[in-house]
């Protein structure tokens, strides 16, 4: 209200406007709403929020404190759009009003988001304990006549100093407290979850799934964000599990999750961001684009994340993200097909060879087919053990670099060709590899675990473990083997035996980790219980050489050597019809303390460059004959002396 005195001041028109009252005007922090004229004013002038925004906020001033759902939401405003456009539709309204408001989802004054749930306006309205400058306007001061009492005159201008220094003192106060309102979340670790296949035709899983991967695969560039691996986060596909659930288990600050539909030529990426702690939805958008244009539709979703979340972007790094190019629909189809068939059995894999095959024949420049075919060729000589090294090897190495030609920055490729190195003793160049992979790809936990087998196959037990930590940080579902073997390798084996045991308590057919378990039972002296765990293997693995060769020196630890030589003779009846290699023979040998003939398959392996050779300097089964000259030689001859 105006100054009340009998003088006359400088400053008499730097006074409180109020705004004038009306009964149907709700009223709450610096606003005013009409809600039959659906008009929204601050400080009395007008302010532009139109269509749906202005709706929302009618909606939830009509009912304070209370939650209005984002079902009564869709049936009020959105009854003919479908529950994707809805959901879309919904979080940019919502996000338009807070805009407008000058609120944030993240510290809200005005609109609460109850996750998954709806809104709720949680401000007071009408009321009469607001700060006096919500309700009002400053009036521009204009000249007027001094008071002829030069002291009254200083009593004046004190006074009005004083009431324009405690205005600002109370604005500067309230500024202060007022929590940032537009401030994006901060992000240091990000789970991408399996986006849903919303097509109508499961068939389109694959799809969806191939598209998770390659979000994945963009985040993953970025130095200065932990993102989650594909091996953990396809764990969880079909889950249900909250989001806060998901996000302590993955130990995430937040997770990116969404839907795709394909429809003909067409697809329609929909994403959300949601805080981990809270499930709270702090930012979506959806994306519609040509299928031709696949490349840049991932490109333009991981910027936007990126964004958001305020991480910190090198020049690098932001072209990896910003990189996209023209893919015809049939290549991208063939490669993600190839991408995401399972690798269950030997049919499978040479599926997934023939679509990587499809996709470079008809598109010869698309590297990323040629990285999918070399890792696909390591698969089938890691799992089947189909054919020599010679014959597959070569395969793998020829596509990694040809990727590599057509894209010098594809870090998959480096992984590749690094862990192709570290199989023929190249051990300089794998290094260089493995650190170039790592150096495109800080968040690829596969890398990360090739780099640890590196470094263990060195002596270099310790490193290795820190590294294989760090993988497990990417990949907290698919690691725990990897440690496991670490541990095996740096003779923790309670360590190790617990990782494994860890593993098949969730996983109880992974093979991989039941022969693990056998192997450290092995060289703990636990041989009775080795026994049984690798006899499991031997049936799942359906009696693979690797899996023989396991058991058979389990039955020789346990005395056992009949049945050890009856495992032997099977091996040697099969690779005079297939394939099996001379590694194989090593380790039961070694176990029945047949040294010489340990040492003559141990020459084949040189010549074969087999597998087991690269872990001379560190495997425990080699242990008894350390200190034989001719153990001293192979380990000068693989360069690891």
């Amino acid at each position: 209200m105006p100054l009340q005195t009998g003088y006359t001041s400088p400053y008499q028109d730097l006074k409180i406007v109020a705004s004038p009252a009306k009964s149907n005007v709700i009223r709450f922090g610096v606003y005013e709403f009409e809600p039959h004229a659906k008009e929204l004013r601050r400080g009395g002038l007008h302010v532009r929020l139109e269509g749906q925004p202005v709706a929302i906020l009618k909606m939830l001033l009509d009912r304070p404190g209370e939650l209005v759902t984002r079902e009564e939401l869709q049936k009020d405003l959105w009854p003919a759009d479908t529950f994707v456009d809805f959901e879309h539709s919904l979080n940019a309204a919502v996000k338009r009003l807070r805009a407008t408001l000058n609120d944030s989802a993240e510290h809200p004054r005005y609109i609460e988001t109850l996750a998954r749930r709806g809104y709720r306006f949680i401000a007071p309205i009408n009321g009469t304990d607001a700060p006096i400058e919500e309700h009002a306007s400053i009036a521009v001061p204009s000249p007027v006549q001094a008071p002829a009492d030069p002291r009254g005159r200083r009593w004046w201008i004190k006074a009005a100093l004083a009431l324009f220094a405690v205005a600002v003192i109370g604005w500067d106060w309230r500024q202060w407290r007022k929590p940032a309102s537009s401030a994006a979340l901060v992000v240091r670790s990000l789970a991408v979850l399996p986006l849903q296949n919303l097509s109508g035709d499961p068939s389109q899983d694959y799809f969806a799934d191939g598209m998770t991967e390659e979000l994945i695969g963009r985040l993953a560039a970025i130095h200065n964000l932990r993102v989650i691996s594909r091996t953990s986060v396809m764990r969880l596909k079909d889950t249900q599990l909250s989001v806060p659930e998901i996000a302590k288990s993955l130990r995430v600050d937040a997770v990116v999750e969404g839907s795709m539909i394909r429809e003909g030529s067409r697809i329609r990426i929909h994403a959300q961001l949601i805080r981990a702690a809270t499930d709270e939805h702090f930012w979506s958008e959806s994306y519609d684009r040509d299928l031709r244009d696949v490349l840049a539709l991932q490109s333009e979703v991981a910027q936007a994340i990126a964004e958001k979340i305020e991480v910190t972007i090198t020049p690098q790094e932001r072209s990896q993200l910003v990189a996209a190019r023209s893919v015809a629909p049939e290549v991208y189809e063939s490669y993600v097909k190839g991408s995401n068939d399972p690798e269950y059995t030997k049919a499978q894999i040479e599926h997934r060879i023939a679509d990587f095959q499809d996709a470079i024949g008809m598109d010869p420049t698309f590297a990323p087919a040629y990285v999918g075919l070399a890792g696909t060729y390591i698969s089938y000589q890691n799992i089947f053990v189909g054919a020599p090294p010679s014959e597959i090897r070569p395969k793998a190495t020829s596509a990694a670099r040809k990727a590599l030609e057509l894209d010098p920055k594809l870090a998959e490729a480096h992984a590749i060709l690094a862990e192709m190195y570290q199989k023929q003793w190249k051990w300089a160049e794998s290094e260089a590899e493995y650190n170039r992979a790592l150096e495109l790809k800080p968040n690829d936990a596969s890398a990360h675990r090739g780099y640890a087998y590196w470094l263990a196959c060195q002596g270099r037990t310790q490193e290795a473990l820190a590294w294989v930590e760090r993988g497990r940080e990417l990949d907290p579902l698919g690691s725990a083997d990897t440690i496991g073997f670490v541990l095996l390798m740096a003779r923790r084996y309670d360590e190790s035996i617990r990782e494994y045991r860890s593993v098949l308590a969730v996983h109880p057919d992974y093979t991989n980790a039941r022969w693990g378990l056998g192997f450290a039972l092995i060289v703990n002296n636990q041989t009775d219980q080795a026994i049984p765990e690798l006899e499991k293997t031997v049936a799942m693995m359906n009696r693979s050489p690797g899996s023989l060769e396991m058991l058979a020196a389990a039955y020789a630890h346990a005395g056992r050597r009949k049945d050890a030589f009856s495992l032997i003779n099977e091996l040697k009846k099969r690779r005079q019809r297939d394939y099996v290699p001379s590694g194989a023979f090593i380790t039961p040998y070694l176990a029945l303390d047949d040294y010489d003939h340990a040492f003559f398959w141990c020459d084949e392996a040189y010549k074969e460059q087999s597998a087991i050779l690269q872990w001379l300097k560190v495997d425990p089964l080699f242990d008894p004959v350390r200190g034989d000259p001719r153990f001293q030689d192979l380990l000068r001859r693989v360069g690891l002396n």
